[in-house]
């Protein structure tokens, strides 16, 4: 389907699922990352919360995908390390690599200060405050756990002596970790700590733009900026019916993040309509720099948007 630079995810519709049924059927997110993989994706991806806005957890439904989609990759879209333990988390994400044969992808996001999220991280018993702090140290820690036989460790917020992980990836050199995040402190920390940089850019010239900056940070920290994969999260709803195509958006947009479609797709990557309109959008991100594009679908008939993607918009926007 994808041609050899670009590969295309699916974003599971963990929340949604959880939104619409009052006790969700697991078993309709395992059908879809089947049908994804059957449909030639390359990778599904599930999103993290606890309480701001709850869905399946992405570790254990991620474990049960892998069990039966047997190719495509399987990511966090994105996780909130500082909601877990550095030694826990690694250990988990460890053995869901081993589930998974070496195919987890950990795309990691610091979070934003909004009351829903300030709440979540208060009942967690984390101080929202120290976020950037404890998510630095946590990927630090969590690549070291699983490069180096013992590891001690004394920082901030968190204290390690002579500790050895149980569980190692499928991989000697560890789990890829793809950071979110635009603006420039947030750069210069994927730059430093990340494998890979997820942004949701607003628009493809946006993306181009920061990644740039990207590219100096890196240099900056002494590093090939080439070593960073560039992945796209962006959102899709496919219908000639353009009007319908954004009532949906627009629908989608406000039941998912309670808040006005007009605010948030001034700070997160939309389009919508005809698949021609899509093919352009996709091939604009490709274009700007983009390695992988993860598709989430506005669009209450997941199904129907996942196959039509597969059928009318993928295989041109990848020629």
């Amino acid at each position: 389907m994808a041609d050899a630079a670009v590969s295309y995810g699916f974003l599971l519709p963990t929340r949604e699922l959880v939104m619409s049924q009052a006790t969700p059927d697991v078993n309709q997110i395992i059908d879809l990352a089947e049908r994804a993989e059957a449909l030639d994706f390359d990778s599904v991806w599930a999103g993290d919360s606890i309480l701001a806005r709850p869905r399946l957890e992405a570790f254990t439904t991620l474990a049960a995908v892998a069990a039966r989609a047997r190719r495509v990759k399987v990511g966090t879209a994105v996780l909130l390390p500082a909601l877990r333990h550095p030694v826990v988390m690694a250990n988990e994400a460890a053995n869901l690599d081993l589930l998974s044969e070496g195919r987890l992808i950990l795309g990691l996001g610091i979070a934003s200060k909004m009351p829903a999220v300030r709440a979540e991280f208060e009942a967690c018993g984390v101080s929202i405050d120290h976020r950037l702090g404890i998510f630095e140290e946590t990927v630090t820690l969590m690549r070291r756990l699983w490069r180096e036989p013992s590891v001690t460790f004394s920082g901030r917020h968190f204290q390690l002596q002579d500790v050895s992980l149980g569980l190692r990836p499928h991989n000697p050199s560890g789990i890829p970790m793809w950071i979110a995040g635009s603006v420039d402190n947030s750069l210069r920390r994927v730059a430093r700590l990340g494998d890979g940089w997820y942004p949701n850019p607003v628009s493809p010239q946006i993306f181009a733009e920061q990644s740039r900056q990207l590219d100096g940070f890196a240099r900056q920290a002494g590093r090939d900026p080439q070593e960073l994969h560039r992945c796209v999260y962006t959102t899709l709803n496919i219908n000639d019916d353009v009007a319908q195509a954004e009532r949906e958006t627009r629908a989608f947009a406000e039941g998912y993040y309670n808040a006005p479609y007009d605010v948030m797709a001034r700070v997160q990557s939309f389009c919508y309509g005809t698949p021609d309109t899509c093919i352009t959008w996709l091939r604009d991100l490709a274009a700007a720099g983009a390695q992988t594009i993860v598709i989430r679908f506005a669009c209450p008939d997941q199904v129907g948007q996942l196959e039509r993607c597969a059928a009318a918009v993928l295989p041109q926007a990848a020629s």
